[in-house]
């Protein structure tokens, strides 16, 4: 155990007792901690000291010279002495000036004893001071890790601990994926570059951790530390499927050194993340999972298995919600790896509250169990990490092929606009429906496109006589009457435009098409009779 991981004190807290009367005459004003209590008459106590003592001594042997005064100082100095304690009377009526002057030389903390304090009740109190900070720390360690554990348990299990992981340390937490992708993070975002920084160390970390290892090459640390501007950075990677990579890994950001309650915690809550997304927890390979699959494969429907795949304690009319997903290769997010993932699953499953979800490269898929009510909604770690999500409305088990088709049309739908998700209309189905607006738009401008190179009377003109004939079912003398125009003139119109289009007109196929793509064209193309 390590002298930081000692029980210790602050030194301030001894000099803030009364009862014990003890007052800083030299050295620097820095609270130093104090580990253990020790007394001393001899000239040379250094091989009795291990390190951050509080030495006290009523000078019985003290060195009559300043020489060596300055030689014992130094001695007990290196020896790790955090303070030193000297009591006044009955040898010496008061500190002598020339221990004081060594105390200032060397950076050591003195303190007066007064006559009435013995050394013991020095030791007894900074005991005392220890056994309660101790008890304190363990406090805040046990509820801690009783608050990581009731958020481990929450559908939002990642997101729920990192939040309990910053608020009992006070840290920024995040959790990075391979490629530096910030899956989720709680806490106060620290202040550039601080964030850069500590995503190149898990980047770095888990990129050595994820080596493979031979039998004459040690393995590679799984955890990493920076210090810079006065943030400190954390790294601590949690292991991967096989054992032997790290997909992921839980960075901090604090602006003081982790005490031991922050590390205490830290390791709990690196263990819950571990487990949380591990492959048996993303896939959900739970005994009422398993056992779904086999009454499948032997022959029962997905109504028959349904309910052993909801969540425990919902009872009678169970719905789910289809997802479709696809990635978008187009942003900055780098593309999925191929197959069952674990990290993706396990960011993805907790995201979306479901553990019922398949990756295949760019696809995703997924069962979301829902009331026959819930409206789904998309979360925003889905956009974060690139994905593009398509949603059904809830349906009963027998009808889950339809919501399949809804979720696929929902998808193209969100594909087409760039939207991060779209959820399926729970209205009547229409042409409108089920084109999205944009390639709708396109196809109204390249149909009508040709028209650009008509020339006299223009392309408003064109559009605007075809409006009106069509909307007039085809009627030369009307469509002439309402454009205040001769008849032979709409036909001339009409004529050309089939010619730049290269169509028949008499063809009610064609007469549909145009129809709807002159429904479809942009606002600043549109005309009107």
């Amino acid at each position: 155990m390590t002298e930081t991981e000692q029980p210790s004190v602050p030194l301030s807290v001894l000099l803030a007792d009364p009862e014990l009367g003890l007052r800083q005459v030299a050295g620097p004003a820095e609270d130093r901690r104090i580990s253990t209590v020790g007394t001393t008459e001899i000239e040379d106590p250094t091989p009795y000291l291990v390190g951050g003592e509080l030495l006290l001594t009523a000078g019985v042997r003290l060195p009559r010279s300043a020489d060596g005064i300055d030689t014992y100082l130094r001695r007990v100095v290196a020896a790790g002495v955090a303070a030193l304690g000297f009591g006044v009377a009955p040898v010496h009526e008061e500190v002598p000036p020339e221990l004081a002057a060594a105390c200032d030389r060397h950076g050591l903390p003195l303190l007066r004893l007064p006559p009435a304090t013995p050394f013991v009740a020095v030791g007894q109190a900074t005991y005392a001071a220890i056994a309660e900070a101790r008890n304190r720390e363990l406090r805040d360690i046990s509820r801690a890790q009783s608050a990581l554990a009731s958020a481990a348990a929450r559908p939002d299990a990642l997101q729920a601990v990192l939040a309990q992981l910053s608020a009992h340390t006070g840290a920024w937490a995040v959790l990075f994926d391979a490629q530096g992708n910030e899956l989720f993070g709680a806490g106060p975002r620290p202040p550039a570059p601080a964030p850069r920084r500590v995503r190149d160390l898990a980047v770095r970390t888990l990129a050595r951790t994820s080596r493979r290892h031979t039998a004459h090459r040690p393995a590679p640390p799984a955890a990493a530390a920076d210090h810079h501007g006065g943030i400190h950075l954390t790294v601590h990677t949690l292991p991967g499927a096989d054992g032997a990579t790290t997909p992921l890994a839980l960075a901090q950001a604090t602006t003081a050194a982790p005490p031991l309650v922050h590390r205490h915690v830290t390791s709990t809550a690196t263990v819950l993340l571990a487990l949380l997304t591990s492959p048996r927890h993303a896939l959900g390979t739970d005994t009422h999972s398993v056992g779904a699959l086999v009454r499948l494969m032997l022959g029962a429907t997905p109504a028959q298995v349904a309910p052993a795949l909801a969540p425990a304690g919902r009872t009678g009319g169970e719905h789910w919600i289809v997802v479709h997903g696809r990635h978008n290769r187009g942003r900055s997010t780098p593309a999925p790896p191929a197959g069952d993932d674990p990290a993706q699953l396990a960011t993805l499953g907790t995201a979306l509250g479901t553990p019922y979800l398949y990756i295949d490269g760019p696809g995703l898929r997924a069962l979301i169990p829902s009331a026959p009510d819930t409206r789904p909604s998309a979360p925003a770690q889905a956009a974060d990490l690139g994905w593009i999500l398509g949603f059904s409305a809830p349906a009963a088990a027998p009808d889950l092929p339809g919501a399949d088709r809804q979720a696929e049309r929902a998808l193209q739908r969100a594909i087409a606009t760039d939207a991060p998700a779209v959820v399926h209309s729970p209205g009547p189905l229409s042409l409108d429906a089920i084109v999205a607006p944009a390639d709708a738009q396109e196809l109204a401008r390249t149909r009508f496109a040709p028209l650009d190179q008509a020339g006299s009377p223009g392309v408003t003109v064109l559009l605007g006589t075809l409006r009106t004939w069509l909307n007039l079912h085809g009627s030369w003398d009307r469509a002439a009457a309402a454009l205040g125009v001769h008849r032979n003139t709409v036909r001339h119109r009409l004529a050309r435009i089939a010619e730049l289009l290269d169509v028949d007109l008499r063809d009610p196929g064609v007469r549909m098409e145009l129809w709807f793509a002159l429904h479809w064209l942009p606002d600043d193309h549109r005309t009107h009779p």
